[in-house]
């Protein structure tokens, strides 16, 4: 379950210091409309972005943070200190990062870093016992026993920032752990939910980035075409809710309406509705186990609705099945999956795979992995790096 039924109270007077870790990102960018929609609830204490330093130093000027971090060293180069507002200061690299975000100064950290990239300091927020609001599925979906470990004893709180996976938390609400039979995750199908399958070889990568709903990066946006996405997040759901993979399962809904799902041994179910606005979810995971007003698009219930449902087509996308294996696996074989599917799109956004051989590829890979039950991190880290290197060289059949 999420570490913490409350998130961690204000020690002192004024906004609430929040490290927005990815902020130039599309989660970033939400995250700060949500702040300065607080009415001075919030404040930005720290931004962090990996190479954007143009959007970066943008959003220092908006928000003027006390510190800004570029985590790339070369893309820092470039970047004049005196071109960040008054009072704000420049820091370089993870290692400055991992300290920074231990603060004491900051109430709460947005982990929006996308990717493998994001577990670092991720670990070192949840290891100084911080409220994670956390948007970096990959923390859990490569060292989800291990994260969610050292959170408990560490006293952080870990909040879910996917819409799906915040949806469930708030479902959950309504009854027992013990009473829960299934999680039912929803996803929008992306843009090719009735593409017939043999027409799936030659999707582009511009095709498979017309997201019909969300606006979000390009790794995500892939994998949702993939729905790879739904991979990762049965992964994360089975770590961050203490949930057997054959508890979790997957329900196409292209209006993205019903976020997820909790179905109760009595049979009734309950589920999270709003329109799809990542606002909502970031600001829930900040005010939690509040509620307050916030910038969030708002039903217009004059209007009819209409509301889909159908299971996923397993063949035409496999990558689901992946997620349901390494759920029920564990150890080291989410790790092996995720920088399998990284390396994977990759390579399809730069024309050296085709759209159907990120799964292939992905498949091929983590059956071949040498698998280890209970991983240390050290082991899931090498584990990452030997995956891309397979996928790198990886041909085909």
């Amino acid at each position: 379950m999420v570490t913490a039924t409350r998130a961690q109270p204000r020690e002192r007077g004024g906004p609430l210091g929040v490290a927005v870790l990815g902020s130039t990102g599309s989660i970033g960018r939400s995250t700060l409309d949500v702040i300065e929609a607080s009415a001075g609830r919030f404040s930005t204490w720290l931004l962090a972005a990996h190479r954007s330093t143009s959007a970066l130093l943008e959003q220092a000027r908006r928000m003027r943070p006390a510190w800004v971090v570029v985590v790339d060293e070369q893309a820092a180069a470039d970047v004049d200190p005196r071109s960040l507002p008054a009072g704000t200061r420049l820091a370089v690299g993870p290692e400055a990062l991992d300290d920074l975000v231990r603060n004491p100064a900051i109430d709460r950290v947005v982990s929006a870093i996308v990717g493998a990239a994001g577990l670092r300091s991720t670990w070192a927020a949840v290891e100084a016992g911080k409220a994670v609001a956390l948007a970096n599925k990959e923390t859990l979906v490569m060292a989800g026993p291990l994260v969610m470990a050292l959170a408990a004893r560490c006293g952080a709180t870990i909040l879910p920032v996917d819409s799906e996976h915040s949806a469930v938390h708030q479902a959950l609400c309504s009854g027992q752990h013990a009473d829960v039979k299934r999680i039912v995750l929803t996803a929008s199908g992306g843009p090719f939910r009735t593409k017939p399958r043999e027409a799936l070889a030659t999707v582009t990568p511009a095709e498979a980035l017309a997201h019909p709903t969300w606006s979000m990066g390009p790794k995500i946006t892939i994998d949702s075409a993939t729905m790879m996405n739904k991979a990762l997040e049965i992964i994360e759901a089975r770590w961050l809710f203490d949930m057997p993979a054959e508890k979790i399962a997957v329900l196409v809904h292209p209006q993205s309406i019903v976020h997820s799902m909790v179905e109760f041994v009595d049979g009734s179910v309950i589920a999270q509705l709003s329109p799809p606005d990542m606002r909502l979810p970031i600001q829930y995971a900040l005010t939690y186990p509040e509620r307050t007003e916030g910038p969030a698009r708002k039903f217009d219930f004059t209007r009819p609705m209409t509301l889909e449902f159908e299971p996923p087509d397993v063949e035409r996308f496999p990558a689901v099945r992946l997620g349901h294996e390494a759920a029920a696996r564990g150890g080291t074989a989410g790790a092996v999956l995720n920088a399998a599917n990284e390396a994977a799109v990759g390579r399809f956004l730069a024309g050296g795979l085709r759209f159907t051989d990120i799964a292939e590829a992905c498949a091929r890979v983590l059956d071949e992995h040498p698998f280890e039950a209970e991983p240390t991190l050290d082991e899931i880290l090498r584990l990452d790096s030997w995956a891309r290197q397979e996928v790198a060289t990886w041909s085909g059949c």
